[in-house]
């Protein structure tokens, strides 16, 4: 992307994980919901290969994972694991495939960022691949080229799409300020320095080529000046975890035509209030930071706080729908 480049983006989407185990009734459902702006359904409660750290590490090239008591450890060659987390990502492919013929509009598709996968996997001596610069390298170059090719591979499915990468970092403050365990538990990995945590972003959001990113995290304190200079277009968060002393970055962020992507209905089920009510929160920083309301509707997506793999069905349907409702909301009265 061109760093003078402003994308546009619809007024609602999800954040990427759905509930339940059929990848068919979850592409119906994204499909459906978010008819503007639908995104690949991720179904972790398939298990292991349909995690995040499982189906993130299965898009590797020449870099194979399998799974340990510990979690996921890097491995010399594909077995099992990476087979099952292929099979999981081609299902869903091929359900979202289906209900997509000739859609026309953004699409987005989620894969785990360099450094929050950097601190899930391990090497085969049982520590984080953080613990090794060199190894974050290798794991950073790997991911990018993976993702190269599962975005091409989107847009042959989805020829009309707009393909949207989004990197889900929840990790990555962690990552920053040294808060990641070693494996036993009794030390943390050195904090990375950020601008080498900015090129590691800024090369795997390479990947999406000439299409938009999105940087998600629903952790607290998500680092938005770096998340900017990375080249992210788009930074995704859970709005009940801001704090007034975001507010200057926030500013900064809208001003400098990031989008902003608001996290503001609960990711499990929870009774919802109306539409208008659930964007309240956003008019009001609106209003604190002084910035223009008109402006809500180009610098604001509405999304639910996190991913809705932990809600019921029911609920997850509502949950977007809701989200759409809301961002029309807030569109109709910015003020």
């Amino acid at each position: 992307m061109s760093e003078n480049t402003r994308f546009t983006f619809p007024a609602a989407t999800g954040i990427g994980s759905m509930p339940g185990v059929d990848a068919r009734e979850a592409a119906k459902t994204v499909t459906g919901s978010l008819e503007d702006f639908p995104h690949l359904a991720e179904l972790p409660a398939r298990g292991p290969g349909a995690d995040m750290i499982g189906r993130t590490a299965g898009m590797l090239v020449e870099l194979y994972a399998r799974v340990e008591p510990s979690g996921w450890r890097l491995s010399d060659r594909p077995g099992r694991d990476t087979r099952r987390a292929h099979a999981w990502l081609r299902e869903d492919l091929d359900a979202l495939e289906e209900f997509t013929q000739g859609y026309e509009g953004d699409l987005k598709v989620q894969a785990v960022g360099p450094w929050t996968l950097a601190a899930a996997l391990e090497l085969r001596n049982g520590e984080a691949v953080l613990s090794d610069p060199g190894a974050c390298r290798d794991l950073t170059a790997s991911l990018a080229e993976g993702l190269r090719l599962h975005v091409a591979d989107v847009r042959r499915r989805v020829p009309g799409a707009r393909v949207v990468l989004q990197l889900d970092e929840p990790s990555l403050t962690a990552v920053l300020r040294g808060q990641i365990r070693t494996a036993s538990g009794y030390r943390t990995h050195r904090a990375v320095d950020r601008q080498i945590v900015e090129s590691g972003l800024r090369e795997v959001l390479g990947a999406s080529g000439p299409g938009p990113t999105v940087v998600h995290s629903c952790a607290p304190d998500v680092p938005f000046a770096l998340l900017r200079r990375a080249g992210t277009d788009a930074v995704s968060f859970d709005f009940g975890l801001l704090t007034e002393r975001d507010d200057d970055t926030i500013g900064e962020a809208v001003e400098g035509g990031t989008r902003l992507f608001a996290g503001v209905v609960p990711g499990t089920d929870a009774a919802l209030s109306d539409p208008a009510g659930s964007v309240m929160g956003v008019r009001t920083l609106w209003r604190r930071l002084g910035l223009r309301p008109g402006l809500l509707a180009e610098a604001v997506t509405v999304t639910p706080a996190c991913g809705l793999a932990g809600a019921s069905p029911a609920y997850a349907r509502q949950a977007l729908a809701h989200c759409v409702r809301a961002a029309r909301s807030l569109a109709d009265n910015p003020e």
